[in-house]
């Protein structure tokens, strides 16, 4: 049985998801639906068996299961008008922006009791488990800390320019895009994290997202996460999350690539693949069968992103 799916909001994420599902055997793509136009030629073409929904609430009910990869504002709406109708969610980041908003989101998935989880795109990956394991078991020693260092020459990156509100202050920038993959995973090693300090840098049009943050968050134990973040300059992407323990530490690079240090250089730990991003997908996909089968699974629940969008919009709003 393949679960029939509708994909709303046919940017670079959704077409993504939808060539991965594609490629699932577990899922059946079967109807899209966009407002821009070109963005549904684009997934036709991808997909020219799928149809193109007249509007989200078609393709909301033609499905079993909705991924929303629209912007944060307009997936509240279709959230809850999934979830009203009984549909199993699985829903981009960051889960929004207004908390108060995604908070009564949040309890009404819940209510509903469909099957619902959130695509922090490192849950199911072998990075996420592989450095949760050897802080298990003790390979790591007493932990010590989180640093994370996103740099970009450009925001939005080259890749992304298509999805234009990712510039802008109201729904867009890196610290909601990015940083908080990193901040969920660091939740997972560390468990829940507080803003301790946090100073975002904005150009001089209000408009438009933060450049550069940095912050301090501790958890319980007053363990920190300090994150530095910037944009500008030549340069090449960097995006380092490295999990420090007194016996080793391990660096995960690129959302993917796990390192380990005990002292030294960092040593990649497997083989890089062909297409990583890829890879993370398919583990997603599998990891969201289970969800929607009520077995236990390793990926983002609403309440976990509702934490991350907490840390995330009291930094930016510091």
């Amino acid at each position: 049985m393949t679960v029939r799916t509708a994909i709303i909001g046919l940017g670079i994420m959704g077409r993504r998801m939808l060539a991965q599902m594609q490629a699932h055997d577990g899922y059946d793509p079967a109807m899209l639906w966009d407002p821009d136009p070109d963005a549904c030629a684009q997934a036709a073409a991808l997909a020219p068996e799928a149809a193109i929904a007249t509007d989200a609430s078609a393709a909301i009910a033609a499905a079993d299961l909705v991924y929303l990869a629209c912007p944060p504002v307009p997936r509240r709406a279709l959230t809850l008008e999934a979830a009203a109708a009984g549909k199993a969610l699985f829903i981009e980041k960051p889960l929004g922006v207004d908390l108060a908003a995604s908070e009564a989101m949040v309890a009404a998935i819940e209510a509903s009791g469909v099957p619902a989880a959130v695509n922090f795109t490192q849950a199911a990956g072998a990075a996420l488990t592989g450095v949760a394991r050897a802080a298990k078991d003790g390979a790591l020693g007493d932990l010590v800390g989180v640093d994370i260092v996103v740099t970009y020459a450009a925001w939005p990156r080259a890749w992304q320019v298509g999805a234009d509100w990712l510039r802008f202050r109201a729904e867009g920038g890196m610290t909601r895009e990015v940083l908080s993959h990193f901040l969920f995973f660091s939740e997972r090693i560390l468990g829940p994290l507080s803003v301790r300090f946090a100073h975002p840098t904005y150009p001089p049009d209000p408009a438009l997202c933060e450049t550069h943050l940095l912050a301090r968050l501790e958890n319980a134990a007053g363990l920190p996460v300090s994150i530095l973040a910037s944009v500008g300059g030549a340069q090449p992407d960097r995006q380092e999350l490295t999990i420090k323990g007194r016996a080793t530490s391990r660096r995960i690079t690129d959302f993917s690539v796990d390192a380990v240090s005990d002292g030294g250089p960092f040593t990649e730990l497997a083989e890089r693949p062909a297409d990583p991003r890829a890879t993370g997908l398919r583990a997603q996909l599998d990891a969201l069968l289970l969800c929607l089968a009520g077995r236990p699974h390793p990926l983002a629940t609403p309440q976990e992103a509702l934490r991350v969008q907490r840390l995330v919009e009291t930094m930016l709003t510091a």
